[in-house]
């Protein structure tokens, strides 16, 4: 019996283990200001999977005024506010390319993906402050 409850156990957490969640962001421009208008352009999008802590995040972009330079994943006191830096992602320069990073989140982290309160913001020469944002929503499972 107790062999037979170790085992519905240890598949159950091999199961859990095993799923996965999906999200997706679109990356758009986010003007702070009237001057930000004249430098910030472009739009992308982002996937994003979660397999236990690890977070798999590949996107593309294309449509900026001047090359990327950084892009970030930030954290959000809540959906819509600008929050400070999480983690770096990797991103080809150029004014279309390509972002991608792997990182392993905390309970925590992994709490404020879920509600949504994390972001990834692509950086570009002529917009330091932020070019094109995009909050990571869950993305539903369709069959």
């Amino acid at each position: 019996m107790r062999a037979a409850i170790l085992v519905f156990c240890l598949s159950a957490a091999v199961v859990s283990a095993q799923t996965a969640k999906s999200y997706r962001a679109r990356l758009s421009p986010v003007a702070l200001d009237v001057a930000m208008q004249a430098t910030v352009s472009g739009s992308g999008s982002v996937t994003a999977l979660l397999s236990g802590t690890k977070l798999t995040i590949n996107g593309t972009f294309d449509g900026l005024k001047s090359p990327a330079t950084v892009a970030q994943i930030h954290k959000s006191p809540i959906a819509g506010v600008r929050g400070p830096v999480m983690a770096d992602l990797a991103v080809s320069g150029g004014t279309s390319g390509t972002i991608s990073g792997t990182l392993t989140l905390t309970p925590l982290q992994a709490a404020d993906l879920e509600k949504k309160r994390l972001y990834v913001q692509l950086h570009s020469e002529k917009a330091p402050d932020g070019n094109l944002w995009g909050w990571l929503m869950p993305q539903e499972n369709r069959k």
